[in-house]
């Protein structure tokens, strides 16, 4: 089922147009307060919108033109799945699972059938008879995710499902989502490249409120417009002017940055354009070195973090990924000025 949600809400400063697929999972990415869970709630019903509508596939959930229209959420046919999983403390995991069908008019003996079904689903069939309290993290879950998938729901909405969960659940509870939301039309907020890289097909990443870029996953990841899809995706991203400079494009930012690159097809001179490349492509020195033409920046740096195996230096406009063995060569701290480089062919340039 096709959703399309346009959707203002003055006091979060939201103006948005989302539009997802039938069977297809979209991330939302963005910032803290870009307004992510508030497009969520608007979709759900937990939050008027004070402009927009709010389609799936044929029915208007929720309309501001003329008398307006608002479908309540227990009738919209969304479920809502949010960080923690809220489950009923007073009622076992089976019981919980079976209250959503319960509450939509499911005879007793469906809605245990249907508890019974998405629990063997989601591997907590096990769990049927325990208490919430009894449950680990991972397990809570789980059972959330039987819940919200047991409504039998045309759009699901995951508002960070991982966030709350340690690092040894949260990779087999990814791995579930990516089974159960196979040709679901989902949308999901997350801050993990890896949910986006995994469960999602297409990404929208907010701003302030507002869509700054939307794709697919692999695109917006590998090409990214923005900012927060560039950190996001471990990337640098230089947003600037475009000039040509020989066989390469140059793009420069008004504070003085300066970086050549390559594009795939022509960036005409004075046009805005982004030059996107890879830490690890970024060497660090002490001073500049001799050899081939590169980007050469000079810059203090700001943070030295742990990155895998290796280091991420980083400085106002640009970070690179060193290993500590060359970090304790170099001798650089926070604060200390060094010098930056990146060739030419390891720099995409692409319009903005």
């Amino acid at each position: 089922m096709n959703l399309d949600a346009t959707l203002r809400v003055d006091a979060r400063r939201l103006d948005v147009h989302l539009q997802v697929g039938a069977g297809r999972t979209v991330a939302l990415l963005g910032a803290n307060g870009a307004g992510k869970s508030s497009a969520l709630a608007c979709i759900a019903g937990l939050l008027r919108p004070d402009a927009g509508e709010v389609r799936l596939g044929d029915r208007v959930l929720s309309s501001s033109r003329g008398a307006g229209t608002w479908v309540p959420p227990h009738a919209r046919g969304v479920a809502l799945l949010a960080q923690e999983p809220r489950l009923f403390p007073h009622l076992s995991v089976a019981d919980n699972v079976a209250f959503g069908p319960r509450s939509t008019g499911a005879p007793r003996r469906e809605a245990r059938a249907r508890a019974d079904h998405w629990l063997a689903e989601v591997h907590a069939a096990g769990l049927a008879d325990r208490r919430p309290a009894d449950l680990s993290g991972g397990q809570a879950q789980r059972v959330a995710v039987a819940r919200a998938l047991a409504t039998e729901p045309e759009v699901l909405l995951l508002d960070e499902p991982l966030s709350a969960l340690d690092v040894e659940a949260a990779p087999a509870i990814r791995q579930l989502l990516r089974r159960v939301l196979r040709g679901r039309t989902t949308v999901v907020v997350t801050h993990d490249v890896l949910d986006a890289v995994l469960l999602a097909d297409d990404v929208v990443v907010l701003e302030g409120g507002r869509v700054v870029e939307a794709g697919p996953t692999s695109r917006v990841l590998s090409r990214p417009r923005s900012a927060f899809a560039a950190r996001v995706a471990g990337l640098n991203l230089v947003r600037g002017t475009a000039t040509a400079a020989g066989a390469s494009t140059a793009v420069s930012t008004p504070q003085g940055l300066r970086v050549e690159g390559l594009a795939d097809h022509p960036v005409p001179d004075g046009r805005t354009a982004v030059a996107v490349f890879s830490p690890s492509a970024v060497g660090v020195y002490r001073e500049a070195p001799h050899g081939s033409p590169r980007t050469t920046v000079r810059a203090r740096v700001t943070d030295l973090e742990p990155h895998g195996h290796q280091v991420r230096v980083h400085t106002p406009s640009v970070s690179a990924d060193v290993t500590p063995a060359a970090l304790a060569e170099l001798d650089i701290g926070v604060g200390d000025e060094v010098v930056l480089t990146v060739k030419a062919s390891e720099v995409a340039v692409y319009p903005d």
